[in-house]
This record gives structure tokens, sequence and C-alpha cells, in this order.
């Protein structure tokens, strides 16, 4: 009597219990599913514009069935601005050359319209890196650098002004304000100033992979022995640009000093050659500027095991980078001179330019007749 009545109470109380348990099942299994929604709904937001497009397709058939990545881009409007209206059959400047046969832009003063850009640039929200080396005694010029910098250097932007240094105890606290800032890098020191000059393109490819991909969105590449002494600004931004050499912007390339040597990787053929770049001048986005270094770099080693070391150092092998991959922007002489050169009618604006100084001296080397004012920065 007892386990008949057992068993109908068991049987009467599985259902029950079913039903409860797939209730709870149901439950958490809706709950997961929510949470599922929110992550990748949140991942979308954050960080799926930036991502690889293929996996940003695994996401939004979830959450977003209906609806295109392309549907939720951003609109970036400019707001209301009063300028002079472009003339199509009166180009600003025509005593220079403003764009390449591949039509990259060459910027000069009175090129551009420099509201818009910024106006621009604000609404990316753009931060830029300037990486300068501050080697031994170098580190003397890093005050002016900066000073200078302050004035006239992206004004209005974010910077992070990377000082790659081997004597961060020389270099002071230096007080900035809001969005930018000084971030020391302790790098080694060389005995050769010329083993310096061609480490700069390893260091910065290691950092460019290490940290700067997560910090800033440009990099600007520079000489630390210089100052700026006029307006430098989101103008000079673009995937990867380059600079002429204040020496020869008007040669023929028979008389640029590329390097001449088949046995070298910087070779650069007698009949080949557009313009020749400036070694301490060059930058882009940081993919691409990582690209750039890490070739340079690697064709030094090749380059290093066979005996041989170009006749430019870095900037002979950044002339043959910038051959066969063409810079989509290029900076005029206004953004990088010597004032050791007579100054030509069209360079309206000497925007940065070399400090005299004794390079003996500096580069710890014995002092020969090399003084200021006998030599610049750029004359060979």
């Amino acid at each position: 009597m007892c386990m008949s009545r057992l068993l109908r109470t068991s049987r009467t109380m599985q259902p029950e219990r079913y039903d409860k348990s797939s209730k709870r099942k149901f439950f958490y299994s809706l709950i997961y599913i929510l949470f599922l929604v929110m992550v990748s709904f949140y991942w979308f937001i954050t960080r799926g514009p930036s991502s690889h497009s293929q996996t940003a397709i695994l996401c939004y058939p979830l959450t977003l069935p209906n609806i295109s990545r392309l549907d939720l881009l951003p609109e970036r409007a400019l707001e209301r601005m009063l300028y002079e209206q472009p003339k199509t059959m009166n180009p600003p400047r025509t005593d220079v050359l403003m764009v390449t046969p591949w039509f990259a832009p060459i910027v000069w003063d009175g090129t551009y319209n420099i509201d818009i850009l910024n106006a621009q640039f604000h609404q990316r929200n753009v931060r830029v890196g300037l990486t300068v080396f501050a080697i031994k005694k170098y580190t003397v010029f890093l005050q002016r650098f900066i000073e200078t910098a302050e004035k006239f250097f992206m004004v209005g932007h974010k910077v992070n002004y990377y000082v790659f240094t081997d004597r961060p105890n020389d270099i002071g606290n230096i007080s900035l304000p809001e969005g930018r800032k000084v971030v020391i890098l302790e790098v080694p020191s060389y005995k050769r100033w010329q083993e310096v000059s061609m480490r700069r393109m390893e260091m910065i490819r290691d950092y460019s992979q290490q940290r700067f991909i997560h910090e800033v969105d440009f990099l600007v590449c520079v000489d630390v022995d210089m100052r700026f002494s006029d307006e430098v600004g989101v103008e000079i931004l673009g995937d990867v640009f380059g600079t002429l050499h204040p020496g020869f912007y008007a040669a023929s390339r028979d008389r640029f000093t590329y390097e001449r040597r088949k046995q070298s990787t910087a070779y650069i053929p007698p009949d080949e050659g557009d313009f020749y770049y400036a070694g301490g001048y060059f930058g882009g986005t940081v993919p691409e500027v990582y690209k750039l270094t890490n070739y340079c770099h690697n064709e030094m080693l090749t380059d290093k095991r066979n005996g041989i070391e170009a006749i430019w150092h870095d900037e002979s092998y950044l002339n043959k980078y910038f051959l066969y991959h063409k810079p989509t922007k290029i900076l005029s002489p206004e953004y990088l001179w010597d004032n050791g050169y007579a100054v030509p009618q069209f360079l309206k604006r000497r925007r940065f330019v070399a400090v005299p100084k004794n390079h003996n001296e500096i580069r710890n080397k014995r002092a020969l007749n090399d003084s200021p004012k006998s030599r610049g920065k750029f004359h060979r």
C-alpha cells in the first residue's frame, strides 16, 4: 500500500520537477544570450570600426542582423566656415612644384587652409608622436627644441614627445599643458655617431611595434639639434611623408648623393631618382613608419654583414625606400632649413631650422677647423 502510494506520488511530481528545471535552464540561457548580445554590442562600439572586417562580420548578424556596418559609420561634417573660394584656374603657387607625378602633394606655404585642416583633425581627435634622439652631448639641444615646439608644433593638438636618450638624468622635469607630455625612453649609447644615426631606425621600429601603435596615430621623426621657428601643423600629416633636403631641392638626380656602390643594398642607379630626401625629417601613420624603419634597419644589417656602410648612413636607406615606396606627401624645404644657405625668393617661411654648432665637439671627435660659422648642419 505504501509502495504504490509512493510510486503514484513520484509520478505526479516528475512533470513538476521537469517543468521547473526547464524553466530554470531557459532562464539561464536567456541571461547568457543577453550577456553575449551586450558584450558584442560593446565590442562593436569600442573596437569594431578599427578591427578586421572578418571578425566584425561574425558579430553583426547576432546583434544587428538588418544593419550594415556602413550604416553605423559616424558622420563628420565641418561647421560653417568662412574662407576665400578656391579658384580652379588660379593655383595658389606657380613658382614651385605642388604635386608629384604620383599625385602626392608637396606642402608649401599658401597651398592649404590650416583652419579647415585643424577642424578635420580635431574631429578625429588625432594624437601625434614626435621622436628625437638626445644621445650623449646632444641632450644640450633638448630644452630649446621642446620650448620652440611648444610655440609652433601642432598647437592645439595632443602631442607626445618621445625622447630617446642614454642620459635620462640629464633631462629635468618638463612641465607641459594637458594633452602634451614628454616621454623619456632610455636606450644604449654607441661610440660612433654614425652608429647612433643608423640605430635610430631600429629603435623607432621596435617602439612602434611595442608602444607607439597603442598611444599615437601619427609619428613625426626629426633631429634634436634643430629649433622650430614657424608654425608646423597637421598639414604635414599623411600615410607616409618625406622632406626635401635643403641642399638638393633644385639639383638634378646625377648630383644627388645617393649610395652609388652596387655592393650596398642602398644602391640607386644614376638614371633613377625623384628627389633627395633628408634623413632627419620623415613620418606618417605608425604602421607606415614601422614598415619604413623595418626596411631600412634590415637593409643596414645586410650591408653590415657584408662589411659595407652606406655613404650617408640611415639617410641613404631612407632614399632607397622612398624611391620604390613613394611617399604620399612631401614637405618642402620650408620644413627643414639651414640658415647657412642663402634664402631663395620662393622660400616664404622657414619653419624648422638647424641650430649652429661645432659638429666634432658634439660628436666627441678631435676638433678640426669646423666652427658653427664655417659649416651648417646640411652642408656637404
